[in-house]
């Protein structure tokens, strides 16, 4: 990855001018820490393959990016800053935080811009989500790790519920429940748009109807002239 792609990104996501520090004890994938106190951290905004559990193959990269949170997490020192979201906590009682090196690098952002995860969103926890958006949109554009041959599917042929990356057009979206109502999409109201779903769509109330509206902005990737959605929880996109 170009150090030009990495700084510039950064440099959207400084650090906080006063952060509290934490002692990791081990890196439990590419997007999880257990730090000394007890805590398990997920970091924020970054979606890394799945390791293998319970006798299932890794994913391809799942390895890499834990490798690679490794030598960031050595580089500096065991010891990272945490910037905890306006959301706290997961269903799973991990502390969701985005997290730094000592120096003051976003680590998301580093992972994202080698490609070694995908960068979702999901409110209220999205305050990086520009910073970070730069990140994956330099790997995808370089087709570094996981964007050198994306595991896309048809939204027709979505059959299970958690993250996707889906080829399909965005027809209406629905914003998360404690967000104001959003209209039917058309290009003129992308803007407006954009502070919910954040490219096509990275929240889980997206549904699917009648009467496409094809949404090509903001720079996301076009496969075959339709979106390339994301999708967290399910069903989200039904045929």
């Amino acid at each position: 990855m170009p150090a030009i792609w990495v700084s510039g990104a950064q440099a959207f996501c400084p650090a906080p001018a006063s952060l509290p520090v934490a002692q990791v004890q081990r890196v439990v994938d590419g997007d999880t820490l257990r730090l000394s106190d007890g805590r398990s951290v997920r970091m924020i905004g970054l979606n890394t393959p799945e390791t293998g559990k319970k006798g299932q193959s890794a994913e391809p990269f799942a390895e890499a990016a834990k490798r690679r949170l490794q030598a960031l997490v050595d580089e500096s020192g065991g010891q990272i800053g945490l910037r905890v979201g306006q959301q706290g906590k997961d269903h799973y009682g991990r502390t969701l935080a985005n997290v730094y090196d000592r120096k003051g690098a976003n680590l998301e952002v580093q992972l994202l811009s080698e490609g070694l995860g995908y960068l979702v969103a999901v409110a209220p926890n999205v305050a990086l989500v520009d910073c970070q958006q730069v990140a994956e949109r330099a790997a995808r554009q370089a087709q570094l790790g996981v964007w050198r041959d994306p595991p896309v599917q048809p939204s027709t042929r979505l059959s299970k519920s958690g993250f996707a990356i889906v080829s399909g057009q965005v027809k209406s979206v629905q914003p998360p429940r404690d967000a104001e109502p959003v209209r039917s999409i058309d290009t003129a109201f992308w803007p407006v748009v954009w502070r919910w779903v954040a490219g096509c769509s990275r929240f889980r109330h997206l549904s699917v109807k009648s009467n496409p509206v094809p949404i090509d902005s903001s720079g996301w990737p076009v496969l075959l002239g339709l979106c390339i959605l994301r999708i967290l929880g399910g069903p989200s996109v039904p045929q």
